[in-house]
């Protein structure tokens, strides 16, 4: 069974940084793309980034310049690192994996950013 799970949330003041990680366990035959989605007090789940199985990175208008997303083979991790955070930034931050025919979700990680 495929289990998904982020850790590296917490309280940061704005211009702070931190670094989400997104364990994998279990065996998921072909990933597309690895991507981190946040969800905001009130507002729809947005996507953040993503990287796909060659490599190549995306990242949302809002986050770009700011927001690094790599991931780690030995360890079966996709990382997002975060700087320079804003207020708006604030949400609870999801990790999601496409494998072939269906995605795949963590629980979420809280990140609080203050002004």
């Amino acid at each position: 069974q495929v289990q998904l799970v982020e850790s590296g949330g917490g309280l940061v003041q704005a211009g702070g940084s931190l670094r989400l990680s997104c364990a994998i366990s279990g065996s998921i035959f072909s990933i597309n793309a690895m991507d981190w989605y946040r969800q905001a007090p009130g507002k729809q789940r947005e996507w953040v980034a993503s990287i796909n199985s060659g490599g190549r990175t995306n990242y949302a208008d809002s986050v770009k310049g700011r927001f690094t997303i790599s991931r780690d083979n030995a360890k079966n991790t996709v990382l997002l690192q975060m700087n320079s955070l804003k207020a708006e930034d604030t949400a609870v931050y999801y990790c999601n994996i496409v494998g072939v025919g269906r995605s795949y979700w963590g629980q979420g990680t809280q990140v609080t950013v203050s002004s």
